[in-house]
């Protein structure tokens, strides 16, 4: 039987983030004031002039601003896309060190940038959960001063229809970012059980009528296969009526790409290596665009930034042997009301920095 292999970061509840020294935003920043939540995390890009968005970096002023590249500083760049946050890290003076899934995005930003940049810059083809085995691969032995991660899908992937992310374009159901991946998204709605997409759309894509859209899938493609986008998007909106804006496959889509691409556990791991490799006084900074992966890393750094722990059994707070960060911001940040007007793709994106600190930690933490 088919199941969802990190069930359990989806469905665990919502916690305060605790007090911690922190910098202000500068003017003109915003501060999340969702309450934590995005309304089930449509895809980023579904919404708007995607084709006008290719080289432009979301918040890219706050990234540069708190990650504060510049001469003598090695970066991280885990999603490179297209390219534009490691083009402004470059342009400050830091070295960066991309990596990406997808070769064709690879060789987009590799060909506008190497030229420029030379061995200032270079990029791999990997997931950046396995950023440490990179990092051994390209002979780095010196900690990071970065790491940076825009997370989500990039626009050129969303108005490809060849690549299933859309369903505003008809293409084959794929939607993985590394066209080698062994399972696709056709693999999964045309495969799984009734029982184990309705969880997945339910996990995943905290969808209200999942056990609809689950029937409908199995009873579909009983008859036929359910080969390309529109297909879907199709049996989706057959059963679920649309309400507002949004299209009644968005949540569909999202679950699947998240499946598809196994984007939790990536990120979990990836969060996991940050504290070894990043070096004190260093700066993790992270672009999410759902609700999902935002409760990942907020809580990766609650648990990471308080000094101490405390439960009623024991006596008093004792040390937590985790602490090795130390909060930028309290709160998330989001996009200004100017950026989100000219790049819809904005609307959704949320921003939360952390400092590493000169703790120690074991092996075991």
């Amino acid at each position: 039987m088919q199941s969802l292999r990190y069930a359990h970061l989806a469905l665990r509840p919502q916690s305060v983030m605790p007090e911690a020294a922190a910098g202000r935003p500068l003017a003109g920043w915003r501060l999340d004031q969702s309450g934590g939540s995005d309304g089930g995390g449509a895809s980023a890009g579904e919404r708007g002039r995607v084709g006008e968005t290719y080289h432009r970096p979301i918040m890219g002023e706050e990234v540069v601003h708190f990650l504060k590249p510049q001469p003598g500083k090695l970066i991280l760049d885990g999603t490179l896309g297209g390219g534009g946050h490691t083009e402004m890290f470059l342009k400050n003076g830091a070295q960066v060190l991309a990596t990406d899934r997808d070769p064709a995005a690879l060789a987009r930003a590799r060909e506008r940038l190497e030229d420029v940049y030379g061995e200032q810059f270079s990029a791999l083809h990997a997931n950046f959960a396995d950023f440490p085995a990179v990092m051994e691969a390209a002979g780095v032995v010196r900690g990071l001063d970065g790491i940076f991660l825009d997370l989500g899908v990039s626009s050129r992937q969303l108005e490809n229809p060849a690549r299933g992310f859309s369903f505003q374009r008809e293409g084959r159901l794929d939607m993985r970012f590394d066209p080698d991946a062994d399972v696709s998204a056709e693999d999964i709605v045309n495969t799984w059980s009734e029982e184990d997409l309705r969880r997945l759309l339910h996990v995943y894509g905290d969808e209200p009528a999942a056990k609809r859209i689950a029937h409908a899938i199995v009873v579909r493609r009983a008859s036929r296969a359910i080969l390309m986008t529109t297909d879907l998007a199709g049996i989706v909106a057959s059963v679920v009526p649309q309400r507002g804006r949004t299209h009644p496959a968005t949540r569909t889509f999202q679950a699947l790409r998240l499946e598809v691409n196994q984007e939790l556990p990536s990120l979990e791991r990836a969060l996991q290596a940050v504290p070894r490799w990043l070096n004190p006084g260093g700066r993790l900074v992270v672009l999410t665009f759902h609700s999902l992966e935002d409760r990942i890393v907020k809580h990766f750094l609650r648990d990471h930034s308080a000094a101490t722990l405390d439960r009623p059994e024991w006596s008093g707070p004792r040390p937590n042997p985790r602490h090795c960060f130390q909060l930028i911001v309290r709160k998330a940040l989001v996009a200004s009301e100017a950026e989100t007007a000219a790049n819809p793709r904005a609307r959704s994106c949320k921003l939360r920095v952390a400092e590493r600190n000169s703790n120690v930690l074991h092996s075991s933490t």
